[in-house]
């Protein structure tokens, strides 16, 4: 018998029916609301692709239930800006070329999101601390971290 869970997810309060509301948060997030931001990964809490802001505190979204994220405030990176008016955090990777391939952009982005709310000019340990978790394979940290900085210049 199909669950209802209440969610408020990048502002807006949705509804998610589902079977099993211990499922992931992650899965209702791509799979019931379409939110490709967050990305499966490993699906293990190893790589950090798939973190949201769950109460501004980020979270690995394939580690949260769908129980445990009812009635809290979710941002995904949709919720941060858009195609049209990115957030600063996304402006900032977009004008240091941070991205090569993409994959560790959504973790990248979130925890840099959480640090800069925390922390208004990071040092690089900060930065590299926060920002830990999420994997790169690409090699493109320096711009990463110059992203950081950006971001954290304009905020």
């Amino acid at each position: 018998m199909p669950t209802s869970v209440s969610l408020d997810v990048n502002g807006r309060v949705v509804t998610v029916e589902v079977d099993d509301p211990g499922m992931p948060l992650l899965y209702a997030l791509r799979d019931n609301l379409q939110l490709k931001g967050p990305r499966f990964g490993c699906g293990l809490g190893q790589c950090g692709t798939c973190a949201v802001l769950l109460d501004d505190e980020p979270v690995l979204a394939c580690e949260i239930s769908l129980t445990k994220a009812a009635n809290k405030k979710v941002v995904t990176l949709e919720g941060l800006g858009s195609p049209e008016k990115p957030s600063p955090v996304q402006q900032a990777f977009i004008d240091e070329q941070a991205a090569q391939c993409g994959y560790c952009l959504n973790g990248m982005i979130i925890h840099a999101t959480a640090l800069l709310a925390k922390t208004m000019n990071p040092t690089i340990p900060e930065i590299k601390k926060a920002l830990a978790d999420d994997l790169c394979r690409c090699g493109t940290h320096l711009r990463i971290i110059r992203a950081v900085q950006r971001a954290a210049r304009r905020a």
